[in-house]
């Protein structure tokens, strides 16, 4: 006999444990989450491991190595080409969130009951900006001191050709990775581990580590630096219970660093890249 809860549909503090969804047993629930992330960034956790294992098995130091984020898919000649590609990567890439919201709406719940909607514009847009500034100040830290020892690979964030349109594409790569990781890695996540009877900081602790993993090809440094982010946004989210502002400082962080790559690296010799 599964058991299967009652739930309300009023919204509860992101530090209560939200009910399993209506008529929805926990079985299934877990079969749910274990789609999602097979569809999203579980898959890229695998891939960074296999690709992590990889960059340990080349001849060269981490240190010796590079990562890029945004790669070109054309050569140089083809720019609409490339364009194209770059527009529906990012849009296919989406598809996860898309799923997230039908599968919360399904279940009783919406994209409101993890905080992702503009009911608060200057809450989102302010406490973002602040969380941007302390991760992104932090982050670079980490990662100039442990490419120095040796422990992170070099990270190029585009290798664009040096289109009119590499600076939008940059900006909507960063939006999407901010929507992308922070709605299903947060958001959808913490929710629905809370529905399964997980407590939060457990829940919390699950999700940096997803997001640590998925960040491991980057290097060993990267990979810490990130389970730190992870646990400064859950205890965000669990505070206030709203994953917009994360979606907003994870845009900030990645547009500083895509678009700012296009204009500082090589120019400044402390920074690899």
């Amino acid at each position: 006999m599964t058991d299967k809860i009652q739930s309300p549909r009023a919204e509860r503090p992101a530090t209560t444990p939200p009910a399993p969804p209506p008529s929805v047993d926990r079985h299934l629930l877990r079969w749910e989450i274990l789609c999602v992330l097979a569809l999203s960034l579980g898959a890229a956790a695998v891939t960074a491991v296999i690709s992590f294992v990889g960059t340990l098995t080349e001849p060269e130091s981490l240190a010796e190595q590079t990562a890029s984020l945004v790669n070109s898919r054309t050569e140089e000649a083809r720019p609409w080409l490339d364009l194209s590609w770059q527009l529906y990567a990012l849009a296919a890439a989406l598809v996860p969130v898309l799923l997230v919201a039908y599968l919360l709406r399904r279940s009783g719940d919406s994209s409101r009951t993890i905080g992702f909607d503009v009911r608060r514009p200057g809450f989102d847009l302010g406490t973002g900006s602040l969380l941007a500034a302390l991760i992104g100040v932090g982050g670079l830290a980490v990662y100039v001191v442990t490419w120095q020892l040796g422990l992170t690979v070099a990270i190029r964030p585009s290798t664009l050709n040096g289109n009119w349109w590499d600076v939008p594409v940059l900006v909507l790569q960063a939006a999407k990775n901010g929507i992308l990781e922070e709605v299903i890695v947060v958001g959808y996540l913490l929710h629905r581990l809370g529905q399964l009877g997980w407590t939060p900081w457990k829940a919390v602790l699950a999700s940096s580590v997803l997001r640590a993993f998925y960040h491991l090809y980057q290097g060993i440094g990267m990979f810490f630096g990130n389970l730190v982010m992870g646990l400064v946004f859950g205890w965000f989210y669990l505070r206030h219970g709203r994953v917009m502002p994360l979606v907003v400082a994870h845009t900030v962080i990645d547009i500083v660093a895509f678009v700012g790559s296009v204009y500082l690296i090589g120019r400044l010799d402390w920074l690899p890249g």
